[in-house]
Protein backbone atom coordinates (compact mmCIF):
# COMPACT_ATOMS: atom_id res chain seq x y z
CA UNK A 1 0.00 0.00 0.00
CA UNK A 2 1.31 3.30 -0.85
CA UNK A 3 1.83 6.62 1.37
CA UNK A 4 -0.58 8.41 1.35
CA UNK A 5 -0.02 11.05 4.57
CA UNK A 6 3.62 12.25 5.21
CA UNK A 7 5.31 9.83 8.04
CA UNK A 8 5.13 12.35 10.23
CA UNK A 9 1.08 12.57 10.19
CA UNK A 10 0.81 8.62 10.47
CA UNK A 11 3.04 9.11 13.30
CA UNK A 12 1.07 11.85 15.04
CA UNK A 13 -2.34 9.62 14.78
CA UNK A 14 -0.23 6.54 15.81
CA UNK A 15 0.42 8.42 18.84
CA UNK A 16 -2.66 9.61 19.61
CA UNK A 17 -4.36 6.45 19.24
CA UNK A 18 -1.46 5.45 21.97
CA UNK A 19 -1.88 7.95 24.44
CA UNK A 20 -5.17 8.15 24.58
CA UNK A 21 -5.71 4.84 25.04
CA UNK A 22 -7.51 3.38 21.96
CA UNK A 23 -5.75 0.41 21.07
CA UNK A 24 -7.17 -2.58 23.11
CA UNK A 25 -6.25 -6.14 23.80
CA UNK A 26 -8.16 -9.43 24.46
CA UNK A 27 -11.05 -11.16 23.05
CA UNK A 28 -13.72 -8.76 20.96
CA UNK A 29 -16.68 -9.57 18.78
CA UNK A 30 -16.33 -6.85 15.83
CA UNK A 31 -19.66 -5.38 14.30
CA UNK A 32 -18.59 -7.25 11.48
CA UNK A 33 -19.35 -10.00 13.80
CA UNK A 34 -15.37 -11.48 13.11
CA UNK A 35 -13.45 -12.07 16.50
CA UNK A 36 -10.31 -10.12 17.39
CA UNK A 37 -7.45 -10.40 19.68
CA UNK A 38 -7.19 -6.55 19.31
CA UNK A 39 -9.96 -3.46 19.40
CA UNK A 40 -9.40 -0.02 17.59
CA UNK A 41 -11.53 2.15 19.52
CA UNK A 42 -11.50 5.82 17.44
CA UNK A 43 -14.79 6.54 18.93
CA UNK A 44 -13.18 7.16 22.12
CA UNK A 45 -10.34 9.06 20.17
CA UNK A 46 -13.14 11.28 18.58
CA UNK A 47 -13.98 12.67 22.24
CA UNK A 48 -10.24 13.85 22.60
CA UNK A 49 -9.93 17.76 20.22
CA UNK A 50 -5.70 16.85 19.60
CA UNK A 51 -6.90 13.57 17.45
CA UNK A 52 -9.50 15.62 15.70
CA UNK A 53 -7.48 18.15 14.97
CA UNK A 54 -4.66 15.35 13.59
CA UNK A 55 -7.62 13.53 11.59
CA UNK A 56 -8.81 16.66 9.92
CA UNK A 57 -5.17 17.48 9.10
CA UNK A 58 -4.30 13.75 7.75
CA UNK A 59 -7.35 13.74 5.76
CA UNK A 60 -6.89 17.52 4.26
CA UNK A 61 -3.24 16.07 3.32
CA UNK A 62 -5.36 13.08 1.76
CA UNK A 63 -7.76 14.62 -0.16
CA UNK A 64 -5.02 17.09 -1.59
CA UNK A 65 -2.29 13.80 -2.20
CA UNK A 66 -5.46 12.02 -3.96
CA UNK A 67 -7.18 15.04 -5.84
CA UNK A 68 -10.27 14.08 -4.26
CA UNK A 69 -13.20 16.96 -5.51
CA UNK A 70 -16.07 16.47 -3.57
CA UNK A 71 -18.94 19.01 -2.42
CA UNK A 72 -19.95 17.32 1.11
CA UNK A 73 -18.72 14.83 3.50
CA UNK A 74 -21.14 11.92 4.24
CA UNK A 75 -20.92 9.39 7.43
CA UNK A 76 -22.74 7.44 9.24
CA UNK A 77 -23.64 7.99 13.09
CA UNK A 78 -21.98 7.01 15.52
CA UNK A 79 -18.53 6.77 14.84
CA UNK A 80 -18.38 8.85 11.47
CA UNK A 81 -19.96 11.96 13.04
CA UNK A 82 -17.34 13.39 15.38
CA UNK A 83 -14.94 12.63 12.25
CA UNK A 84 -16.71 14.29 10.13
CA UNK A 85 -17.52 17.30 11.73
CA UNK A 86 -13.98 17.79 12.39
CA UNK A 87 -13.67 17.99 8.65
CA UNK A 88 -16.49 20.11 8.17
CA UNK A 89 -14.52 22.79 10.43
CA UNK A 90 -11.19 22.52 8.96
CA UNK A 91 -12.77 22.23 5.43
CA UNK A 92 -15.74 23.75 5.37
CA UNK A 93 -17.93 21.29 3.38
CA UNK A 94 -21.28 20.67 4.46
CA UNK A 95 -22.18 17.39 6.15
CA UNK A 96 -24.34 14.65 5.38
CA UNK A 97 -24.76 11.87 7.87
CA UNK A 98 -27.29 8.30 7.63
CA UNK A 99 -28.79 6.53 10.42
CA UNK A 100 -28.21 3.29 10.94
CA UNK A 101 -31.86 2.83 10.65
CA UNK A 102 -35.01 5.27 9.50
CA UNK A 103 -36.53 6.52 12.79
CA UNK A 104 -40.43 6.39 13.00
CA UNK A 105 -41.24 9.53 14.17
CA UNK A 106 -40.55 13.45 13.27
CA UNK A 107 -39.72 13.40 9.58
CA UNK A 108 -39.13 9.62 9.64
CA UNK A 109 -35.97 9.86 7.98
CA UNK A 110 -32.42 7.65 7.68
CA UNK A 111 -30.67 11.22 6.46
CA UNK A 112 -29.71 14.38 8.42
CA UNK A 113 -28.66 16.75 5.23
CA UNK A 114 -29.55 17.09 1.79
CA UNK A 115 -28.64 15.05 -1.24
CA UNK A 116 -28.63 16.76 -4.89
CA UNK A 117 -28.35 14.89 -8.05
CA UNK A 118 -24.74 14.83 -9.09
CA UNK A 119 -22.66 16.03 -6.05
CA UNK A 120 -20.10 14.49 -4.83
CA UNK A 121 -19.20 12.93 -1.74
CA UNK A 122 -16.38 12.20 0.63
CA UNK A 123 -17.21 9.39 2.62
CA UNK A 124 -15.64 9.02 5.65
CA UNK A 125 -15.54 6.13 8.26
CA UNK A 126 -13.89 5.25 12.00
CA UNK A 127 -12.39 1.85 11.36
CA UNK A 128 -13.04 -0.69 8.76
CA UNK A 129 -12.85 -5.17 8.39
CA UNK A 130 -15.23 -5.80 5.97
CA UNK A 131 -16.06 -2.14 4.63
CA UNK A 132 -19.61 -3.04 5.07
CA UNK A 133 -20.86 0.34 6.98
CA UNK A 134 -18.88 2.38 4.71
CA UNK A 135 -20.39 0.53 1.62
CA UNK A 136 -23.72 1.02 2.94
CA UNK A 137 -23.03 4.63 3.02
CA UNK A 138 -21.79 4.35 -0.71
CA UNK A 139 -24.78 2.71 -1.65
CA UNK A 140 -27.35 5.37 0.04
CA UNK A 141 -25.26 8.47 -1.51
CA UNK A 142 -25.46 6.64 -5.31
CA UNK A 143 -29.20 5.52 -4.75
CA UNK A 144 -30.11 8.96 -3.70
CA UNK A 145 -28.11 10.51 -7.10
CA UNK A 146 -24.99 11.43 -5.59
CA UNK A 147 -21.73 10.64 -6.51
CA UNK A 148 -18.49 8.95 -4.30
CA UNK A 149 -15.15 10.53 -4.71
CA UNK A 150 -13.65 8.52 -2.20
CA UNK A 151 -13.61 6.89 1.01
CA UNK A 152 -11.23 7.94 4.14
CA UNK A 153 -10.96 5.63 7.25
CA UNK A 154 -8.72 6.10 10.17
CA UNK A 155 -8.18 2.46 10.60
CA UNK A 156 -8.13 -0.23 7.92
CA UNK A 157 -8.14 -3.72 9.30
CA UNK A 158 -7.13 -5.26 6.19
CA UNK A 159 -9.38 -7.44 6.05
CA UNK A 160 -11.34 -7.09 3.46
CA UNK A 161 -12.61 -3.75 3.04
CA UNK A 162 -10.18 -2.67 0.20
CA UNK A 163 -11.38 -5.41 -2.03
CA UNK A 164 -15.11 -4.71 -1.25
CA UNK A 165 -14.69 -0.77 -2.32
CA UNK A 166 -12.34 -1.77 -5.28
CA UNK A 167 -15.54 -4.22 -6.37
CA UNK A 168 -17.66 -1.01 -5.79
CA UNK A 169 -15.44 1.20 -8.19
CA UNK A 170 -14.58 3.21 -4.90
CA UNK A 171 -11.31 4.87 -4.16
CA UNK A 172 -10.51 3.84 -0.82
CA UNK A 173 -7.46 5.71 1.42
CA UNK A 174 -6.66 4.45 4.96
CA UNK A 175 -4.96 6.66 6.68
CA UNK A 176 -3.38 3.85 9.15
CA UNK A 177 -3.64 0.15 8.74
CA UNK A 178 -3.15 -2.66 11.08
CA UNK A 179 0.24 -3.05 10.05
CA UNK A 180 0.98 0.74 10.82
CA UNK A 181 -0.32 0.18 14.37
CA UNK A 182 2.03 -2.60 14.92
Amino acid sequence: MRLVITRELKEKLKEELIRIGCLRFGEFVLSSGKRSNYYVDIKKASTNPSFLKVFAEATKEVIVREKIDFDKIACIELGGVPLAVSLLMKLEKPLLIFRKKRKDYGVTSDLIGEIESGEKFLVVEDVTTTGHSALSVVERVRKSGGEVSGVVVVVDRMEGAEEEMRKAGVKFVPLLTSEDLF
